[in-house]
């Protein structure tokens, strides 16, 4: 959270400085895996909110189904940190994907088969939401053990982001389409084969077995541990808390995307697949602009001006009447959305130890996905009785108040932060001549 980017880039042996966490050859392969698996993913995401509400014509019930596929990551996400720092990672996610794929199928068979229902929809997004709750802590830890240099980890995650977003350029924007021919159905299957890339890529990798630095202790011992150290450090505590606010307040964007498409637009589902495209091209770019980055230095700045930007972002959308300016501040929100979740990842993922790293992503899963099924609930419900736009225009507001109250924090947050960079080598000039690979654990809690 340094005020100035510091450092020129290291040769990486002939990679470009913004792909440079591509050079190790397991986060290559999940690379590939995911740019394929996540395509899917996204049609599948198009997809059923155009079902549900294709079969109910209801914002509250897009909002239930919302809160349905997410309110496991909040109940579990804690107790999901503490089981993903004991088990091996990467066993963890071949398994989450092979049952996701297994759920996307069986969306497909139902979908296909014309029995499907919206209670179907719900029982399954249920299921989601609990493999989600293992799969992004164990994903966002897995990251460290791919790149071969630590120092390439905020570049790793940047591309993390970057692929997230590509796939979430393409697949809604082929989804309208793909939905008028072969319906829902035909999209949920895509979607479940798309995932056997990102299965063949985790089983192709050579990992070096992750070894503890203490034995496990009680659950309930580890799990107050990973609290005491998430929010009694400010930086953490500051973050995480953000990170809540703008998934909580700026959920109603996806949950309500289908009604300000067909409702406020007076479109269909390639208004929709537009609508989500757009989002996706701003996300995208503000991947590519994390990865062009030379330091984590300067993304306290960053995340409070990206902040800003989503919160500016929903109130100029939920005053538009116009498809050609709603695209505009989709692609606003989709940037300011991606590079503040991102950079707080990234800033997270630093500082952090690493014997707590599965927890903190845990946390970090609850304040993004977590609060989400609240936002979605809030969404329908104000929709409701609200409508759309209104219910957008407030989600807006509170993202503005958000970014101030995080502009209000950062100083004492460079403060905290700029110990640890010392002693990671972040800040060259005052970590010359250090061991710099030693000291690479993050912070000790005081």
């Amino acid at each position: 959270m340094e005020e100035r980017a510091s450092g020129a880039p290291r040769p990486r042996g002939g990679w470009r400085f913004g792909l440079r966490a591509l050079s190790s050859r397991n986060y290559r392969l999940f690379f590939v895996g995911q740019s394929v698996s996540l395509i899917g993913t996204w049609l599948t995401r198009v997809a059923t909110a155009w079902l549900v509400y294709r079969l109910t014509g209801s914002a509250l019930l897009l909002g239930v189904i919302g809160f349905c596929g997410q309110i496991p990551t909040f109940l579990l996400g804690p107790l999901a940190g503490v089981l993903v720092d004991r088990w091996n990672r990467h066993r963890v996610l071949v398994v989450t994907q092979v049952l996701a794929m297994l759920q996307s199928l069986v969306l497909a068979v139902l979908a296909l088969s014309g029995h499907i229902a919206v209670w179907h929809v719900g029982a399954l997004m249920v299921f989601q939401g609990l493999i989600n709750a293992f799969d992004m802590p164990a994903r966002q830890s897995f990251v460290v053990e791919m790149v071969e240099d630590r120092a390439d980890l905020p570049n790793a995650i940047a591309l993390n982001s970057s692929i997230f977003n590509g796939a979430r350029l393409l697949g809604p924007s082929v989804a309208g389409a793909l939905i008028a021919v072969l319906g829902e159905g035909g999209c949920f299957l895509i979607d479940a084969f798309s995932y056997l890339a990102v299965i063949a890529s985790l089983l192709a990798m050579r990992i070096t077995p992750r070894t503890r630095t203490q034995g496990p202790q009680h659950v309930l011992t580890e799990l107050k541990e990973g609290f005491q150290h998430a929010f009694h450090f400010p930086p953490i505590r500051t973050l995480l808390g953000l990170i809540a606010v703008v998934s909580l307040m700026g959920m109603p964007l996806t949950t309500l995307m289908p009604v300000m498409a067909s409702q406020v637009l007076h479109g269909g589902p390639n208004t929709l697949g537009f609508l989500m495209a757009a989002s996706g091209l701003g996300a995208l770019t503000g991947a590519l602009f994390l990865a062009s980055r030379r330091s984590v230095r300067g993304l306290g700045g960053v995340i409070f001006t990206t902040t800003l930007l989503f919160g500016a972002g929903l109130l100029a959308f939920s005053a538009s009447r116009h498809l050609a300016l709603s695209m505009v501040t989709m692609v606003l929100c989709g940037f300011g959305m991606m590079v503040t979740t991102a950079s707080s990842n990234t800033v997270l993922q630093t500082i952090v130890e690493e014997r707590m790293r599965g927890r903190v992503m845990s946390f970090y899963a609850m304040a993004f996905m977590g609060t989400a099924p609240f936002g979605s609930l809030l969404a329908g419900v104000l929709a409701t009785h609200l409508g759309a736009p209104r219910t957008l225009a407030i989600g807006g507001a509170m993202c503005l108040l958000g970014a101030a109250w995080f502009r209000m924090k950062l100083p004492g947050l460079r403060a905290h932060v700029r110990p640890i960079y010392q002693r990671l080598g972040i800040i060259p000039e005052v970590a010359t001549g250090m061991d710099i690979a030693a000291e690479r654990t993050g912070p000790r809690e005081s």
